[in-house]
């Protein structure tokens, strides 16, 4: 096949693929690739076929019939759950690496939270979680949980919220007010009125969390978690993600919710450095999440400053992968998959270095599931995404596994973790609608796009810059 044949296929795929996608009957046939399901009874399949139905995954085995399904031929590709990443402030994309060699949290707290923050608009909280979703959808993460914690209106909630469902994200609206400035005091009673826009907005694929802080050393005891904002997420049955979860007195604050029984699977802690012991077996002992942003604990320097993945395995808790803040840091899940990998490895064989005691190492399977299955786990949706199971939702990834830098296919899970990045990703199916396709994000104008974000930033840091 020539280039040109290739294309027009390409092209007349992406054209049935994109017909009737309202249809709960119509069928698409992945057929042909490397299929790594990470779901435990089914694994990694050589070759194998994918059926979607509508927005679910109907069947996965090597072979499969056509019948009245869309083909698409992905051999010499690898197909894998899509990404899902726990915890990044989305409102601050068009912010990206302003300050890349942020020294410490105060730095940035100071600096974003305190300085820039109060400065954004409904419409700057739309510019940057539109852009933050739509490259999280480049990059393969099919599910994003945005922690907008710049709600300073009624207003700049809706505008996140519908920035998510008009990109085509499984987006997750954890909401919480700003940290410092003038804002309108409408959080947590806004919480209900948001709960009913998220169901209403974007086809199901937008939910609601709230949002909270450990403690109150940053901005004071109204958004630190505790039994009040526990019972509000109780009686809207919404889960609860809390940042910043930091040493001793986050570890102290960890003792008082387990014993107030505010602590469980529902509540997903961020970060989770410099913890104690006891705090770390609390953790485990009420089923409580975890969310790790590898790059953004090392290279801001969060408390002790290394991600606290080997805390976590040895309570049993697998944890869930995040981007944090672009401000300083990557914007892809293969980055922070790569980092926690290095990072764990060297200091595991760093510590028994001199010895004969063999380090206890974490590996390239470790990371994927940490990046998918146990990342939807972690926030409530491990029933609905982060595997190819059937009867979950059809979020999925296409790769290329014979692109230039990834040739030739041995190990599948080592080519998703180590050698591919977002120019491989050839589709992206969410809720089995196709969001990418060639190497290409759908359905977004470019230019009106980086217009939009020019003139946003443009505003926003005029506005803060002295008189």
């Amino acid at each position: 096949m020539n280039h040109e044949e290739a294309v027009m296929t390409t092209s007349t795929t992406l054209e049935l693929l994109r017909s009737h996608t309202s249809d709960p009957r119509r069928r698409v046939l992945l057929t042909g690739a490397t299929v790594v399901t990470m779901d435990p009874g089914l694994g990694i399949l050589p070759r194998g076929d994918v059926l979607i139905e509508g927005d679910r995954i109907a069947a996965v085995a090597p072979e499969l019939p056509v019948g009245d399904a869309v083909v698409v031929d992905a051999t010499g590709s690898i197909v894998a759950p899509g990404f899902v990443d726990t915890h990044r402030h989305a409102w601050e994309a068009q912010l990206r690496r302003v300050m890349p060699d942020v020294n410490d949290l105060g730095e940035y707290v100071t600096s974003t939270l305190v300085g820039i923050a109060p400065a954004y608009r409904p419409e700057d909280m739309y510019v940057g979680t539109k852009l933050a979703a739509l490259t999280a959808i480049d990059s393969g993460i099919t599910t994003m949980l945005d922690f907008s914690h710049n709600s300073r209106t009624a207003g700049h909630s809706d505008a996140a919220v519908q920035a998510l469902a008009d990109t085509g994200i499984r987006g997750v609206h954890a909401s919480m007010r700003p940290h410092f400035g003038d804002w309108d005091g409408q959080w947590p009673a806004d919480l209900g009125r948001l709960r009913d826009l998220c169901s209403s907005t974007g086809g199901g694929l937008v939910t609601l969390r709230l949002a909270a802080l450990a403690t109150d050393e940053i901005a004071g005891p109204g958004i630190a978690y505790g039994p009040r904002l526990a019972d509000i997420a109780r009686d809207l049955d919404i889960g609860v993600s809390v940042d910043a979860v930091f040493g001793v007195p986050s570890s102290e604050a960890v003792l008082r919710w387990a014993a107030e029984g505010v602590l469980g699977p529902e509540v997903s802690l961020i970060h989770c450095t410099g913890l104690t012991g006891e705090a770390w077996r609390a953790m485990a002992d009420t089923g409580a999440a975890v969310s790790l942003a590898p790059t953004s604990e090392a290279q801001i320097g969060l408390e002790t400053a290394v991600p606290a993945i080997d805390e976590a395995l040895a309570v049993g808790i697998r944890p869930g992968l995040s981007i944090d803040v672009e401000v300083a840091l990557a914007s892809d899940m293969f980055t922070q998959m790569r980092a926690l990998h290095a990072i764990q490895r060297m200091r595991a064989v760093n510590a028994v270095y001199g010895t004969t005691a063999t380090p206890t190492r974490i590996g390239v399977h470790d990371v994927l599931g940490f990046a998918t299955l146990h990342g939807a786990e972690s926030i409530g949706f491990g029933d609905v995404t982060g595997s190819i199971t059937p009867g979950k939702q059809a979020d999925i990834l296409l790769v290329h596994a014979e692109d230039l830098n990834n040739m030739p296919l041995n190990d599948p899970i080592g080519t998703l973790v180590l050698g591919s990045d977002p120019r491989n990703i050839h589709a992206v199916f969410i809720a089995g609608r196709v969001r990418k396709w060639a190497g290409t994000v759908l359905d977004v104008d470019l230019s009106a796009l980086r217009q939009d974000v020019r003139a946003s930033r443009d505003r926003i840091m005029k506005a803060v810059q002295p008189a």
